[in-house]
């Protein structure tokens, strides 16, 4: 389960940012397919797991299996066979799915044709529901707006709860608002109605509760479990990278070998380019929107750039000492694997864990920036003068 939460939390990422992949690229692993790029539109027709990541997704066609879905606009026309994940800025849902429905947004809305077989979560500012949902339903939004027929039971965690014509709760209706609304008795008795007063500064109560209960430092098996986590989190990457783009990432590691130095300086105009965009992106008013995506930008190329040092420096010790010049990738994700453990390792030293850490992330993101700026002003290569002749001293 954590790896394909692993894939679909990397595919959106790298399918948000709009230089991750210049086109949809599509690959199939194990029965599941995956999809990737910046604009993609699929008519899928597959087995297996579907996963989709792109900054505008729209998946038409049917899947027998789950589909995972994340971008920035999101539209899901096809009929999913199991679960549909979803999470987006902008999500809309027209198939059917027959089984779970889980949808993210800051905008949701499940059309009529989106009819969900199971149980439906949804949360985001605004949700229109109006596709029927046969088990229970989850909502949690700044506004709801229910319009469809509900076979199950209803939670909602809202500020405004609208009831279309087409609303009918068959099983309990449970409401939190910070004030009492009205239910049409054509969307359920009041018998079934359960209303349960909720304030914003309740969240805080609550967040404080749970921080008073938290220990102060981490024990054995947390910090282990924490370990396990992210080991696991870039072997998944390294091997999405090492599978999608095995000649991008040598070319990038041997540049890092090639001049290190310059690789650095390279990271920190890169990384104080990314730390810039955030306040002159929100400076322009009208780019208020994208400042969560010139965010996120940094966490990738913060989680990119340290995986690309890390992974560079250990070849680099590899054949250093002898080992092959192109081992297998098996081989290359067990020495990533061995990077990433020692690194950990350094964390417990003072200041030294801090410097090796830093030192990677800017030598990776150095790298990404100097393919950036040859892709962007073109890289020709070495020109020679033909009449050129060598001088003697």
């Amino acid at each position: 389960m954590f790896f394909r939460q692993s894939i679909f939390t990397i595919l959106a990422c790298l399918g948000v940012s709009t230089g991750a992949f210049a086109d949809s690229t599509s690959v199939r692993i194990g029965g599941d397919t995956f999809f990737a790029g910046s604009a993609v539109s699929e008519t899928v027709n597959t087995g297996g797991d579907t996963f989709i990541a792109a900054r505008s997704a729209v998946a038409r066609g049917s899947t027998q299996g789950d589909m995972h879905v994340a971008g920035f606009d999101i539209s899901v026309d096809a009929d999913t066979a199991q679960d549909l994940y979803a999470a987006g800025a902008t999500v809309v849902v027209r198939g059917s799915t027959a089984q779970d429905l889980t949808v993210a947004g800051f905008s949701v809305r499940t059309e009529e044709t989106a009819e969900t077989g199971g149980n439906a979560r949804l949360f985001g500012n605004t949700l229109t529901i109006d596709g029927p949902i046969n088990g229970a339903l989850l909502a949690t939004a700044s506004d709801v707006i229910l319009n469809a027929p509900i076979g199950g039971d209803v939670r909602i965690v809202a500020r405004t709860i609208s009831f279309g014509p087409d609303a009918v709760v068959d099983g309990l209706l449970t409401y939190s608002t910070e004030d009492r609304i009205s239910v049409p008795d054509r969307v359920a008795p009041q018998g079934r109605v359960v209303f349960q007063q909720y304030s914003g500064s309740e969240a805080w109560d609550d967040w404080d509760e749970f921080r008073e209960d938290m220990p102060v430092l981490p024990t054995l098996a947390s910090m282990m479990f924490g370990f396990v986590i992210s080991l696991l989190f870039f072997l998944v990457l390294g091997a999405l990278m090492l599978g999608f783009m095995p000649r991008r990432l040598r070319a990038l590691r041997r540049s890092i070998a090639a001049a290190p130095g310059q690789s650095m300086l390279l990271g920190v105009i890169g990384l104080s380019v990314l730390f810039g965009m955030a306040p002159i992106t929100a400076l322009t008013i009208v780019g208020l929107p994208f400042v969560p995506i010139a965010l996120l930008l940094i966490v990738v190329a913060w989680i990119l750039g340290y995986a690309l040092g890390a992974y560079s420096v250990a070849m680099r010790i590899w054949s250093g000492f002898g080992g092959a010049e192109n081992p297998s990738n098996v081989a290359r994700l067990a020495i990533f694997a061995a990077a990433i453990t020692f690194i950990a390792l350094l964390n417990f030293i003072p200041f030294v864990g801090w410097v090796a850490n830093y030192t990677l992330i800017l030598l990776g993101i150095g790298a990404m920036t100097r393919a950036l700026f040859h892709y962007l002003i073109g890289n020709s290569g070495e020109a020679f003068d033909i009449d050129m002749k060598p001088i003697d001293d």
